[in-house]
């Protein structure tokens, strides 16, 4: 067979370093695998953004029934919010990326992507399909299939009910409805046969449940000819948990997405509808009447009578006893006619011989990075952990020209360790995510290479090679280096590998806003990837704008230092907008993308490389009071926004919220969904409406109604009711409903120039419900619907003020929307003629 095959043993496991490629197993593990080898039958799991699969179907599918599974993607989920911390669009797409790698860590599944970019809420599959170039994203799905061959694919969302949920839901399920027939054409898509070869799966399903009946009643009455149940809460003696329990502890590495539950340790139902295939006869068994044995394969039936040898005589006690049945078994599977299954099974069988073996395989580097050019130590490290007799033959690493064949005993216990250095070429690549090393489109990512489409990540910088004897044969094997460093209270660390750029730059402020003609300073940060750098650094702005100074020199001795450098910018412009941007120049080469790193305990630390830039704006804003204090939710940028237009932004902690600490702000913001991220809230609510009631501005943010600390009519000093009303449509119409009202004319005028150039939607969760003592001030809607007039409210408490707004405050400030920053001066300003 032609072709990429995207292979990887994701067994089942509860080991937290996630960056070792030497994970070692437990003996259940070990048995479970051998298990494995003898299910030829694979599922792939298709949906829209992370955090829509179920878990516990794809925990079941690899874990029990031992399929070969699989989770279709088709976004990194770019266009959600953030619970942990600031981070939105792609970077916010790179720990979602993570935390679906990290959740088929422990369930045993693998994970793809397509180019589809998630821009955000859509309401109809018609607007997703158009925004996502629908047949480049169906040709993506095409290339999985035929890639990851299946035997069964599973929609997590209906096809047929345009409208009735979110339209990435549905075009998930649409695009995966037309690829299981076109997979199979070889007219469709030819361009992709000269590296995979058509693929038709068996059969399609649905995974239904109640809820897309509309009650349980009405489901208990539905038609269920068609329908297939499985029990998915079943429980492994050998792991000691059920499927239930795997399942959400994998769901809760979505942390950044709040998916964190309660554990389900009984009996589970899952429900299957088929949409095309044939219905099984036994409706408890997904694959029923499809060939998951190693009869599929051509000369494959001695292999599976040997690896049932295998399961029946194994040692729990001394996994290495089965050494020399799997390496019959090895050889066996080498001598098929290739194919993907001898492909499949083959990478499997050489994990669990390498694991029954106990061997301990690591290539370390001496640093965390290293720029073009530098030189790098490695640090390996064998260990034969068993009575096998295993010999090192050889250790290449392909992209250095390094072949060391080598004759190494690797003896019982004892650690080998040997070092080698390495030189990076003058032209190596930047390590970056593949999807994001080009500029894409509203709802694509560009991708260069098109074999790299489907993959979660990009190629690690540095890999080995290595060939190990174990009992007379050979076996080849590949690991990527990574970096280890040993901390005092948490042991060993681990952290990937990149390729850093000599220097990388970056402008602090992303939005930098003059409201009067006098200059403002502009940071520069640099940060220099090795030792001993020195070039210059200078902004470069649109006509009409002022720099100086024209550039500064700058020298760094140490790697990773960083340095701050200062230019003023200035314009006698009118209202305006344009992009500043920055660049550093060594030797003549230009360096203008600023390094991102990511880091959270529950993913690998993350390095990005992005141009570097910052949206000027000049703007008429007038505004009123000075101290604000802001209550911080689930993580934003506002507070940095108010600061550029005057602002004094504090942070409020928990102790801070009293009486003597709030009457000294001209007003307190309430961070995006505080009520339900800060379990403090409901304690503190009767502080801030006494703040209010004494004359204080009080501004709340969008809250969801799910989870919520303080009951949704409570929130405010009237009751109010939240909903999922939202507007998607960031150019929606918006309505002056209060045009007399001074948060529409105090300081500033507002107009509809102000609601031109919003990004990404109008707002989300808008209350449908309040009391008379508000004021509605804005309505909207998207195309088709009722309006949506819930979406800013304004109530007279006392002295004071309380607003209630669910306008996307969040992402239009830090994205320097100038009428947003007007109408926003305008609510702080209140009260205070």
């Amino acid at each position: 067979m032609r072709g990429l095959l995207f292979i990887s043993l994701l067994v089942f496991s509860f080991h937290t370093s996630y960056c070792q490629n030497n994970k070692q197993w437990n003996t259940a593990e070990i048995h479970q695998a051998i298990k494995k080898l003898n299910f030829l039958g694979s599922a792939l799991y298709v949906a829209a953004h992370p955090d829509d699969e179920n878990t516990r179907l794809i925990s079941y599918l690899s874990n029990h029934v031992m399929a070969n599974t699989a989770y279709l993607s088709l976004t990194r989920g770019d266009g959600g919010q953030n619970l942990i911390g600031t981070e939105l669009k792609e970077l916010l797409g790179l720990i979602r990326t993570q935390e679906l790698l990290a959740a088929r860590r422990l369930d045993g599944g693998k994970q793809f992507f397509s180019r589809a970019n998630d821009f955000g809420y859509s309401k109809h599959p018609d607007e997703t399909l158009a925004i996502w170039e629908k047949d480049e994203v169906l040709k993506d799905v095409v290339w999985t299939i035929r890639n990851f061959r299946p035997d069964i694919i599973i929609n997590r969302f209906k096809h047929d009910t345009p409208g009735s949920t979110h339209g990435h839901h549905t075009s998930s399920a649409v695009l995966s409805f037309e690829a299981f027939d076109l997979s199979g054409d070889k007219s469709k898509f030819a361009d992709q046969l000269a590296h995979v070869e058509p693929w038709q799966a068996s059969r399609l399903y649905f995974n239904t449940s109640w809820w897309f009946y509309g009650s349980r009643e009405k489901f208990a009455e539905a038609d269920k000819t068609r329908l297939l149940s499985i029990d998915a809460g079943v429980y492994y003696p050998h792991l000691g948990m059920s499927n239930g329990e795997i399942a959400m502890i994998s769901r809760a590495q979505h942390k950044c997405q709040g998916m964190g539950r309660a554990l389900n340790r009984g009996s589970q139902t899952e429900y299957l509808e088929v949409l095309k295939g044939d219905v099984p006869v036994d409706k408890t068994n997904l694959f029923d009447g499809i060939n998951t044995t190693w009869s599929r394969v051509k000369g494959g039936n001695p292999i599976a009578t040997l690896i049932e040898e295998i399961i029946d005589e194994y040692d729990a006690t001394n996994p290495s006893q089965s050494l020399s049945k799997l390496l019959k078994a090895y050889q066996l599977i080498t001598s098929l006619e290739d194919g993907y299954w001898k492909k499949v099974k083959e990478e499997e069988i050489k994990e669990v011989i390498k694991q029954c073996a106990g061997l301990f395989a690591a290539v370390n580097t001496s640093s965390h990075s290293a720029t073009a050019g530098e030189e790098l130590e490695l640090s390996f490290e064998f260990t034969n952990r068993s009575t096998a007799t295993i010999t090192l033959k050889k250790v290449a690493i392909p992209n250095f020209n390094r072949d060391t064949s080598m004759q190494l005993v690797l003896a019982n216990g004892e650690e080998n360790k040997f070092y080698q250095k390495i030189k990076f070429p003058n032209n190596a690549k930047i390590s970056n995510p593949y999807w994001l090393e080009k500029e894409g489109s509203l709802g694509m990512y560009h991708v260069a290479d098109k074999k790299m489409i489907g993959r979660p990540i990009s190629n690690e910088p540095v890999n080995i090679n290595y060939t190990l004897n174990i009992e007379g044969i050979n076996i080849p094997y590949t690991m990527s280096a990574i970096y280890k460093s040993v901390d005092p209270v948490e042991g060993e660390q681990f952290r990937p590998f990149v390729i850093v750029p000599e220097v990388s730059v970056s402008i602090k402020e992303k939005v930098i806003i003059i409201a009067d003609d006098k200059s403002q300073i502009v940071n520069v940060s640099l940060q220099s990837g090795k030792q001993n750098v020195k070039g210059s650094v200078s902004l470069k702005a649109p006509k009409g704008w002022s720099i100086s100074p024209t550039s500064i020199p700058f020298e760094f001795s140490k790697k990773e230092e960083e340095q701050t450098f200062q230019f003023n910018l200035s314009t006698k412009l009118a209202d305006s907008e344009g992009e500043l941007k920055a660049v550093a120049i060594i030797d003549s080469k230009k360096y203008s993308k600023e390094l991102i790193t990511i880091a959270y305990d529950h993913i690998p630390t993350q390095t990005v490389n992005l141009e570097t830039s910052a949206k000027l704006v000049k703007l008429d804003i007038q505004k009123r009071g000075k101290e604000v204090g802001y209550v911080m939710g689930a993580g934003d940028k506002v507070p940095e926004s108010l600061k550029q237009i005057g602002y004094a932004v504090t942070l409020l902690e928990d102790e801070d919220i009293n009486a003597s600490t709030l009457k000294k702000y001209d007003a307190v913001i309430i961070g995006i969904r505080a009520y339900n991220t800060r379990a403090k809230m409901k304690f503190h609510q009767e502080k801030l409406m006494e703040y209010v009631k004494n004359g204080g501005t009080m501004i709340v943010q969008y809250n969801t109604s799910h989870r919520l600390k303080v009951p949704s009519e409570e929130i405010g000093p009237y009751p109010l009711k939240l909903s999922r009303d939202r507007v998607a449509m960031e150019e929606a119409e918006v309505r002056m409903l209060a045009k007399d009202h001074a948060l529409l004319n105090h300081p500033n005028k507002i107009s509809a120039k102000d609601f031109e150039n919003w990004i990404q939607e109008r707002g989300l969760y808008f209350p449908n419900e309040w009391d008379e003592k508000y004021t509605a001030i804005l309505s909207s809607n998207d195309p088709g619907e009722d309006p949506k007039n819930g979406g800013l409210l304004v109530a007279k408490y006392g002295e004071g003020h309380y607003i209630y707004s669910g306008y996307s405050w969040f992402r239009e400030l830090p994205a320097g929307v100038p009428g947003a920053f007007r109408l926003f001066a305008n609510m702080i300003s209140i009260g205070k003629e």
